[in-house]
């Protein structure tokens, strides 16, 4: 995987982040969602690369070989405003101040909050099969609890950790074949450490206290995201089926929203690679350097 990356450790005050990255031009971040690492994107980070891009892929704070604090109870360590923090201390230590970026599930609820906290740093921003938090929770049917039930379970206090960590590798399941094998196994040895099955029960714990507190503020407050946003959902998923138009939702929290769906299930990185690089390409190399 990553043939031609390079890989390193960036050491901050609350965080260790493990990050790949390689190709030369204008710079793109690619945050992973849950239950993934920054290898979901081994499909996909090479063909942008080709298309004339920098890009930087980190593991987010806790997942796979980066690491976070000890966790607290108000979940203030794993909140998205923290590991979006994280996100700009990484691209300064590589050089670079301002970014295209682009957050699939849970790291769209970073690249969102990366968007609204540090507007300079980022100027095209993707967010890939995800709402703002509050807009799900917003909108909570009988179908999304039962569907969506994880993210309940997931924030109660460490009985997820018990059941997850009794049987990592029947609760998280993935195909080494559609994944690919080198990804695969990177992410099943992530998943059979407790300490990142705690990071990633965090990560939702604080969805649904802090980071819900966050995005109330800035929809209070009236913050849009400034820069252009690209919106993509995959048609073989339940986003569109739960909410109706995804990009009607985005544009609630963005003034320039454009978008589309991507014929794929859920984790487009790995099941849609062409596609998914092929809009994001055309997206970020719309812009005037």
């Amino acid at each position: 995987m990553f043939e031609g990356f390079e890989t390193r450790w960036v050491q901050l005050d609350e965080a260790s982040v493990f990050v790949r990255h390689g190709g030369e031009g204008p710079p793109v971040v690619l945050l992973h969602g849950h239950p993934r690492t920054s290898s979901t994107w081994h499909r996909v980070a090479p063909l942008l690369v080709r298309s004339g891009f920098t890009v930087v892929c980190p593991d987010l704070r806790g997942y796979g070989r980066s690491r976070g604090p000890v966790a607290t109870k108000d979940h203030a360590g794993h909140s998205k405003r923290a590991v979006a923090g994280d996100v700009v201390a990484v691209m300064r230590a590589l050089g670079h101040d301002r970014f295209r970026l682009a957050g699939h599930d849970r790291g769209g609820a970073v690249a969102l909050r990366l968007a609204l906290d540090h507007p300079g740093a980022v100027s095209r921003v993707a967010l890939l099969d995800c709402l703002p938090l509050t807009e799900h929770l917003t909108r909570i049917t009988a179908e999304f609890a039962t569907r969506w039930w994880h993210w309940f379970f997931f924030a109660q206090p460490n009985i997820p950790e018990r059941v997850i960590n009794a049987d990592p590798d029947s609760w998280y399941r993935g195909d080494p074949h559609s994944m690919g094998q080198e990804n695969h196994d990177e992410w099943r040895e992530a998943t059979r450490n407790p300490a990142v099955v705690r990071a990633m029960l965090e990560d939702y714990r604080a969805g649904l206290t802090i980071d819900r507190r966050h995005e109330e503020e800035d929809r209070d407050a009236g913050h849009l995201i400034r820069c252009p946003a690209l919106i993509l959902w995959s048609l073989r998923d339940d986003l569109e089926h739960l909410y109706g138009d995804p990009l009607e939702i985005w544009r609630r929290w963005a003034d320039d929203v454009r978008g589309h769906g991507i014929d794929s299930g859920h984790h487009m990185a790995e099941q849609a690679p062409d596609a998914l690089a092929a809009s994001l390409a055309d997206f970020f190399a719309d812009e005037p350097e």
